[in-house]
């Protein structure tokens, strides 16, 4: 029997880390094929992965979602190496230089809106946003654009109707879609891009089922909640989330956003609209086709 395969982008922290070691857990005849920017990382992480639990397979591919031309390179390899895949976790993702907004917080701590602030981090939250290489904002890129490409390279691993593929998303209860704005799909104009773009991957992960399941692909949405990782801690230095951590465990009581740790939140919310989903999905596909003119040109010059 083949072993399934299971591709994660952002494999080598956080989330993705920790959803390595609990697939594995619960089935260690899986292969990982782990997708990362930076190749040393990977390596150790594969090889921490093998020494406890030996009798898997775990093999790298170097990806990075902020570039689509190494997304479209990475694909092509993981074409080259299998004939299908049974899961992709959509799991990459950046918060850049997250400010907190001291005011909102230490009015929200004394009020009764204690609970919904500390849970979606409303109004909490504004981030400086980049233009990348490709000349997109660079949050929408690696949140969503750069995933949107890997799966329409993937397609044909993905769509098999006799034999279901899955695809999970890692969104947030940060999703706001007061933050997402179909005139602005990658959010140049407002404070909140990281909120924006997992609002973005809610409405497509609606749309891909609307289009994808009679082909055999799946997809769905989870939230790891508040969790304490590399990206957490750009908003707050770790000392002040360990200050933090006794209220936090104490919130847990009332809300199960709370997951503390990325193990707990790589476990398995939304108020999407289906039109709006279908138009965001439309209006991707055409973003596609600009982006694959500009890099046919750009491999033909080169």
């Amino acid at each position: 029997m083949m072993r399934k395969v299971v591709l994660i982008t952002g494999a080598s922290s956080g989330i993705g880390l920790a959803l390595c070691g609990r697939l594995l857990a619960e089935d260690d005849d899986l292969h990982l094929c782990l997708a990362c920017r930076n190749l040393s990382k990977a390596g150790a992480v594969r090889d921490a992965l093998l020494a406890s639990h030996p009798s898997a397979e775990v093999s790298i591919v170097q990806m990075d979602v902020s570039n689509l031309q190494s997304v479209v390179r990475g694909a092509e390899e993981v074409k080259r190496r299998f004939q299908r895949l049974d899961y992709l976790y959509l799991n990459a993702g950046i918060m850049p230089n997250p400010q907190l907004n001291l005011k909102a917080f230490f009015c929200g701590i004394f009020s009764r809106n204690v609970i919904h602030m500390f849970s979606t981090a409303e109004g909490l939250l504004t981030q400086n946003d980049k233009i990348t290489a490709d000349g997109f904002q660079e949050v929408f890129e690696t949140n969503l654009f750069g995933h949107f490409i890997l799966i329409r390279e993937l397609e044909p691993l993905l769509c098999h109707s006799d034999n279901p593929s899955q695809l999970i998303w890692t969104s947030s209860r940060n999703a706001k879609k007061s933050n997402f704005s179909l005139e602005d799909i990658q959010h140049a104009k407002g404070q909140e891009p990281y909120s924006s773009s997992k609002y973005a991957t809610d409405l497509l992960n609606v749309a891909l089922n609307r289009n994808f399941n009679q082909k055999g692909l799946y997809s769905s949405v989870t939230c790891p909640g508040v969790v304490m990782t590399n990206l957490t801690y750009g908003i707050l230095p770790p000392f002040v989330w360990t200050l933090l951590l006794p209220v936090i465990w104490l919130l847990r009581f009332f809300a199960h956003a709370f997951t503390v740790t990325p193990y707990n939140g790589a476990e398995a919310l939304m108020d999407v609209d289906e039109d709006t989903a279908e138009k965001f999905y439309k209006t991707l596909l055409e973003l596609e086709k600009q982006v694959r003119i500009t890099i046919q040109k750009s491999d033909h010059h080169s």
